[in-house]
């Protein structure tokens, strides 16, 4: 006889247990009632009892399977509170605990009626609610099936966590696990009791094929997630604007307890796939091998892409493979090889890497990574069993690429309903009752805000919160030498002795610093043109980013010219400051004995060289301007470009050498000299604040952006022109969000000194 006859012999064998299993009673009532012959009724009594006790195996083996499942929730508690953040691991493990009763009771009220009763055009069941029923088999079936709607809940749980009101979690379990579960799993699963070969589902008798649940638990429970997940968005802080990776990674609470929980997982999974068969046959060893063949391969295939990714074994990536390999054998595991099996985990567990480095892009934060694993890889086990299953064990007559043509209309016709309904119910709901916490009990964490669960080392956090509050060092924390959290207390204690000491000689070199930077500020203002320009075309700003600017210009008119300056020192604060002094005193000392630019520069630059701190350099920019002959002349030395405006124009006059104070020059002509008349044109002279401040797109605005912001504010009047633009720059550069209590008349803060001179009339 051949292998493919024996299979199909032991799947008759098994539909008719199976038909035994729910009708026992039935039949243990016949035997009683028999008036067959003495020696029929022995025969017929035999097999009978031997059905009997196949059926009662039957039981005892879904009832285990059952209870493996069960502990499923354990792992999923422990696999999503390891995930979370300490500050809300609580409130997700009591959401764990929560659902499965919820979920339980509803699927008991209406839910299982929904999935299983008598159907109604293929869509819905129309009886068995509040179930109830003496017949043993009813009973252990609707056992294992709580299981499972417990299961595709409690995915939720975790891809949502931290951000979910506790009741708002309790509304989403409520229809799922009694409305949206029970008809995807009608579509499928169910079946006529009587006949367990025929099915009702729309999508059973189309032939759709789940043997587990891939689709039925994990995709349904991934797409609600999902739709989740879209309506509340992800936790504060997780993607940050301007940053530049774009996203933050949190750290869970407990990584080991999170590892346990996917090896309870994968422990459990033996009972949901297991028991999915509905007996102890022979097609149990290939289903329980196949699970771990499967789960193997995706810890395996997992691991090496968190390497690949992450450059070391990612533990998320180590986590969550071994699930994406279980959830993708669920549909498949009676009928595939081992072989098989190793490639569909294998796979699973490169798509569950895959798509959770695709959701932080996407900007979709799941905690736990429900969706890759649940969702996408129930997806992939799904169409798997149409790729690698055999036809044979399937009991199916068409091709194989029907089959996948079958599989793919579920697979959407799911995904459609699932995705859509849950994100208009709970979009509605949403709207009347939001669902997320408020942004304060989010950052306080959900163990307090939701559970009032505090905790001794919470009190000590509350003692910390108040002395930044108040900045009051004389409270202490509370102390215990019989808790860790006690002992940090004391220890902290002694730390603040110290601190308060330490913190009245900041006190004082605070004020002694204080004192010398309003000193240097002073003499920085004086050094700053203060003659009156009135009658000369001429003007200059600057505006420091802090305290001391490291930016400076300056005016010198002698005779019928006006020697002017521009130049800007690396760096911030006094020592720039100190450069800056040395250098506009070097540029008045030569302007006064009419060098020409270039030969200021080179004496300058010799000057600074020897006297400079290592590492110290200076931009500059100086010019001539000769008030008879409308001629300028300058010299550019490593700054930003001079412009020469004439009209909507613009003319640059780069830089020629390198900064000042860099290198020893042997002459003058090291700086090239620039010569041109005015001739009704303007010069523009300015430091690096306003070409790299940042327009609307967190871009520089670079040199273009200077000339669109002269054109922009070009006024008749120099003075009004140069304020104008300079203002906008100074908005734009503003900190906002950051003030700092320094000597300064405001506290406002700049991201860069902004310096800008302009000749011309």
């Amino acid at each position: 006889m051949s292998e493919a006859r024996i299979e199909r012999l032991l799947s008759d064998l098994s539909e008719l247990r199976s038909y035994i299993f729910i009708n026992v009673d039935k039949l243990q009532s016949a035997v009683q009632q028999s008036e067959l012959s003495t020696k029929g009724a022995i025969n017929s009594l035999e097999f009978r009892l031997e059905a009997v006790l196949q059926a009662n195996l039957d039981t005892f083996w879904l009832l285990m399977c059952s209870i493996l499942v069960f502990l499923m929730q354990a792992g999923f508690m422990c696999l999503e509170s390891g995930l979370t953040r300490r500050k809300s691991s609580i409130n997700v493990a009591l959401k764990n605990l929560a659902d499965f009763g919820i979920a339980v009771v509803t699927f008991w009220a209406f839910g299982f009626g929904l999935m299983y009763g008598a159907s109604y055009s293929g869509l819905v069941g129309t009886k068995y609610f509040l179930f109830f029923t003496n017949v043993a088999g009813y009973q252990t079936y609707f056992v294992f099936q709580a299981m499972f709607v417990a299961t595709a809940a409690t995915i939720i749980s975790g891809a949502v966590a931290e951000r979910l009101k506790f009741f708002s979690y309790v509304i989403i379990t409520f229809f799922t696990s009694g409305i949206i579960y029970p008809l995807v799993g009608h579509w499928i699963w169910a079946f006529d009791f009587s006949n367990p070969a025929k099915k009702f589902g729309w999508l059973g008798k189309l032939g759709f094929i789940d043997f587990a649940g891939a689709s039925v638990v994990h995709s349904v429970g991934g797409w609600v997630a999902l739709s989740v997940l879209l309506i509340v968005g992800p936790r504060t802080g997780r993607f940050r604007k301007g940053d530049e990776t774009g996203k933050k990674t949190f750290q869970g609470s407990n990584t080991p307890m999170a590892a346990l929980g996917a090896l309870i997982l994968w422990f459990g999974w033996f009972g949901f796939n297991g028991g999915a068969n509905l007996a102890m046959d022979l097609r149990i060893p290939l289903i329980l091998i196949n699970t771990f063949m499967a789960a193997s391969a995706g810890l395996i295939s997992s691991s090496i892409m968190g390497i690949i990714v992450m450059k070391k074994p990612e533990p998320m990536f180590m986590i969550t493979g071994p699930i994406a390999g279980l959830v993708s054998i669920t549909a498949s595991c009676a009928f595939v090889s081992p072989a098989n099996a190793i490639i569909i985990g294998a796979i699973a567990g490169i798509l569950s890497g895959s798509f959770l480095v695709i959701l932080e892009k996407l900007k979709i934060d799941d905690v736990v990574n429900a969706i890759p694993v649940h969702l996408i890889c129930g997806i992939w086990g799904t169409l798997a069993i149409a790729i690698f299953g055999d036809m044979e064990k399937m009991g199916i007559e068409i091709s194989r690429s029907q089959q996948l043509y079958v599989q793919l209309i579920g697979i959407v016709s799911i995904g459609a309903f699932c995705f859509i309904s849950s994100y208009i119910i709970f979009y509605i709901v949403n709207y009347f009752y939001p669902l997320r916490v408020s942004k304060i009990n989010e950052e306080l964490g959900l163990n307090i805000a939701e559970h009032n669960a505090s905790t001794d080392t919470h009190e000590l956090l509350n003692i910390l919160g108040k002395q930044v509050e108040t900045q009051d060092y004389t409270l202490r924390a509370p102390q215990d030498s019989f808790t860790e959290t006690g002992l940090i207390g004391t220890q902290y204690n002694r730390m603040m002795y110290k601190l308060e000491e330490a913190e009245k000689q900041k006190n004082m070199w605070k004020n002694r610093v204080s004192n010398e930077i309003k000193l240097a500020m002073q003499v920085q203002k004086k050094l700053m043109p203060d003659r009156d320009m009135d009658n000369y075309p001429v003007f200059g700003l600057n505006i420091p980013a802090r305290e001391i600017s490291g930016d400076f210009y300056d005016f010198y008119p002698l005779d019928d010219q006006i020697y002017f300056n521009l130049s800007d020192v690396s760096g911030k604060g006094v020592n720039a400051g100190m450069v800056m002094a040395k250098a506009i005193t070097l540029f008045k000392i030569f302007a006064r004995q009419k060098y020409k630019p270039n030969e200021i520069l080179f004496e300058m630059n010799n000057d600074l060289h020897q006297t400079n701190p290592s590492g110290t350099f200076v931009t500059s920019i100086i010019g001539r301007y000769n008030l008879k002959t409308d001629e300028v002349e300058l010299a550019n030395a490593g700054h930003q470009p001079a412009l020469v405006k004439s009209g909507d124009n613009f003319v640059e006059y780069p830089s020629s050498s390198t900064p000042l104070g860099v290198i020893n020059q042997k002459s003058e002509d090291s700086y090239k000299l620039e010569k041109f008349k005015l001739d009704s044109s303007r010069v523009y002279c300015f430091t690096d604040g306003f070409s790299e401040s940042l327009d609307e797109n967190n871009n520089e605005i670079g040199i273009d952006g200077v000339k669109k912001l002269l054109l922009k504010h070009q006024n008749s009047n120099l003075k009004t022109e140069l304020q104008k633009a300079t203002e906008e720059i100074r908005q734009k550069s503003l900190k906002k969000e950051y003030r700092e209590k320094g000597v300064k008349e405001n506290e406002d803060i700049l991201d860069d000194d902004l310096t800008i001179v302009g000749i011309g009339k």
